[in-house]
């Protein structure tokens, strides 16, 4: 259904206004709709998690021609274990699937994948798929696919909060009271990465759900209103078109 990596594959993108001088960096996207859009074509709602994933791989392809840095995918949500456990199950699976069948792209395009979240929580199949492509992408240098997996804004920030305090444990007061946000930072899970400049949405919601809470303080939020199973590339391109037309000022003139 959809076109695979290519080999020095130089396509421009299909929209000529789009400014490839002014890609952002890192984009983060909270892939909703997937119930939803199975639930229409009165499919089982696996069925939609099964084509989420593949959406995930032709949106990768495009963010990584296009030259984004990074991708961050809200996958699995601390609060998503309250969900029925058959679908549960499944969406675990999802990595071992996505992996098996994905890596030797991810590979070959010299794509590198990271995690955030609680990741020793999940299942022990899922955790040895993680793993595995982390490992063999380690020394990859271009786009870098984050997956946000048992993963919740205010839950990392409490872990940040913990491993600071754990820091500073025999720190002075004067020490403590010079901690700056650039500090803090330092003790979340996305300490290694940039923040998002873009935020995109889709299935019409428009709120973060625990999504990246710090690190979203100032990037662009676009709400689209298709279902992630649907979602594609010219739809990426929009976003990132509506992007380039805001100015960002960082709460500045």
């Amino acid at each position: 259904m959809f076109k695979k990596f290519r080999k020095n594959d130089n396509r421009q993108p299909q929209c000529d206004t789009l400014d490839l001088q002014h890609i952002p960096e890192h984009i983060a996207i909270i892939m909703d709709g997937n119930g939803r859009w199975a639930k229409q074509r009165k499919m089982p709602r696996i069925k939609g998690h099964f084509q989420g994933m593949e959406t995930i791989k032709a949106i990768t392809r495009e963010v990584s021609t296009l030259g984004v840095k990074y991708l961050t995918l809200y996958a699995f949500s601390t609060e998503n274990w309250s969900r029925p456990q058959e679908e549960i199950n499944y969406i675990m699976g999802l990595p071992v699937n996505f992996l098996n069948t994905f890596l030797p792209e991810l590979i070959e395009k010299n794509v590198k994948v990271e995690t955030i979240g609680f990741v020793d929580e999940l299942p022990t199949k899922t955790i040895q798929a993680i793993e595995e492509a982390k490992l063999k992408t380690a020394d990859n240098t271009g786009l870098t696919l984050i997956f946000a997996i048992n993963y919740g804004g205010r839950a990392e920030i409490m872990h940040g909060i913990q491993n600071a305090i754990k820091h500073f444990k025999h720190a002075s007061e004067s020490e403590i009271e010079q901690l700056t946000e650039k500090d803090f930072s330092r003790f979340l899970m996305t300490a290694d990465f940039p923040d998002p400049d873009l935020l995109i949405r889709t299935s019409g919601e428009q709120r973060i759900s625990n999504f990246l809470i710090w690190q979203l303080s100032y990037s662009e939020f676009i709400f689209n209103e298709k279902m992630w199973p649907e979602f594609d590339a010219e739809d990426l391109q929009a976003c990132i078109k509506t992007y380039q037309s805001r100015q960002r000022r960082f709460g500045g003139l």
